[in-house]
């Protein structure tokens, strides 16, 4: 008797219908996409809330909502005939693209600031067996190198820059407006080079008009009070918080984060490093959820505004963009384990919890 053939997942076949794909286009995948939508069990109250939702996009392959835009990213290069690919990254977009570049067998090149990535997502993109440059600069430096190298060069370059990538990334909001039946009155989500936020707005925007919503929500992005060049209204030239996937100071997609903003009649305001780690230790001791401090700046929003009072009820979806595991160091220095020696026996264990 054959064994049944495997459900296919993945971003190319659950929404190809909605995706700018061709008959030439490989249907690639990593499993990458729907993903949970919980809804929280202790914040939403004080976030001043009737529903507060999280949608768990650490739960694809390499850990972050990346690879829903990096996949559609590698097949149309793929499909266009490159057998290399190249990006800048803070360290999210260079896991997924080595991961995807491994899959496939392409050549993966990743340009980094130099000494700026967090731990847990530069030892991926060295396992995937990417080539690895640290540029001398920020990620906006490393950007501007990666756009002149993929110019002059047969790579293609798969940052938020290439279309293709917010393509994929819109399929959340697909994902969540068919999981709830409807958008949400709002949608809090990180902001650093502003790719997302776009995707997202792009993605509801496509719901409301083929009758998979009725709503569309307000939103809401924050950027971290140190690198929040679309709250002050100019590029930040040294952007710095503990928040290292939104450290960006010159957002690549900046017209359309404002575009989101203004149309959503929503918002893009900063939050500090301290409210972003308050909700980074929150999410994980009160809602069981372990995410990477960028992740926890949609949160750190939604409580100010709801210890402010100017949250008075409605449902929210929160996006949480990254695993916890992503910044090791952070989470060593945020958690202090509780720990007590005992024997191993039955009265050893016993005295040490005080039973």
């Amino acid at each position: 008797m054959r064994n049944p053939s495997p459900q296919v997942r993945g971003v190319l076949h659950r929404w190809g219908n909605v995706l700018p794909l061709t008959e030439s286009t490989p249907r690639i995948s990593l499993g990458e996409g729907d993903t949970p939508l919980v809804r929280s069990s202790a914040l939403e109250r004080e976030c001043g809330l009737d529903e507060l939702w999280f949608k768990l996009e650490s739960c694809n392959p390499t850990g972050s909502f990346k690879d829903r835009g990096m996949v559609v990213a590698v097949a149309k290069a793929m499909e266009s005939g490159a057998r290399a690919i190249m990006c800048a990254s803070t360290g999210n977009t260079s896991a997924s693209a080595a991961a995807y570049a491994a899959h496939c067998g392409l050549d993966c090149f990743v340009l980094v600031p130099g000494g700026r990535v967090a731990a847990g997502k530069m030892a991926q993109a060295m396992a995937y067996g990417s080539r690895i440059i640290e540029v001398e600069g920020n990620f906006d430096d490393a950007l501007n190198a990666a756009r002149e190298l993929t110019a002059k060069h047969p790579v293609a370059l798969v940052n938020s820059v290439n279309p293709f990538r917010i393509q994929g990334q819109k399929t959340a909001a697909y994902e969540i407006c068919e999981s709830l039946g409807e958008a949400p009155d709002i949608l809090a989500i990180p902001v650093g080079n502003a790719g997302n936020i776009t995707a997202y707005w792009k993605g509801f925007g496509e719901c409301a008009e083929t009758g998979r919503a009725t709503l569309h929500p307000r939103m809401f992005g924050f950027q971290a009070a140190g690198a929040a060049p679309l709250v002050i209204g100019k590029p930040v030239a040294e952007p710095e918080t503990v928040a290292t996937a939104i450290r960006i100071g010159n957002p690549a997609s900046w017209a359309g984060a404002i575009g989101a903003r203004d149309e959503s009649q929503g918002l893009i305001e900063a939050v500090t490093d301290e409210e972003i780690l308050e909700a980074y230790r929150l999410l994980a001791r009160k809602e069981g959820l372990f995410v990477e401090p960028a992740s926890a700046a949609s949160v750190a929003g939604l409580l100010k505004h709801g210890r402010a009072g100017t949250m008075r009820g409605g449902r929210a979806v929160a996006i949480l963009t990254g695993n916890g595991l992503k910044d090791p160091d952070t989470a060593v220095s945020q958690y202090r384990p509780d720990v007590t020696r005992a024997s191993a026996t039955l009265e050893g264990v016993e005295r040490a919890l005080g039973w």
